[in-house]
């Protein structure tokens, strides 16, 4: 199985993010967006709003100060 023909899951800790927007800015397939609901600390975190385009890069997890965002693959 190619790197390409893999499935990958973005999961975005919620309650770690404080909505930054560095992980949306950077991602160049955008999968990320900042989410409208606010999670319980009253910031509008990330989410993964087209996560069947993640190619598994892992920029996202590398710009988040906060280390809110893991990728899996599988």
């Amino acid at each position: 199985m190619s790197k390409k023909d893999k499935v990958f899951t973005v999961q975005v800790r919620r309650d770690f993010c404080k909505g930054c927007g560095l992980c949306v800015e950077y991602c160049k397939k955008e999968v990320l967006q900042v989410s409208p609901r606010l999670n319980r600390l009253g910031y509008n975190p990330a989410e993964a709003a087209n996560p069947e385009a993640c190619i598994g890069c892992l920029v996202c997890t590398q710009v988040c100060p906060d280390l809110a965002i893991e990728v899996y693959s599988g």
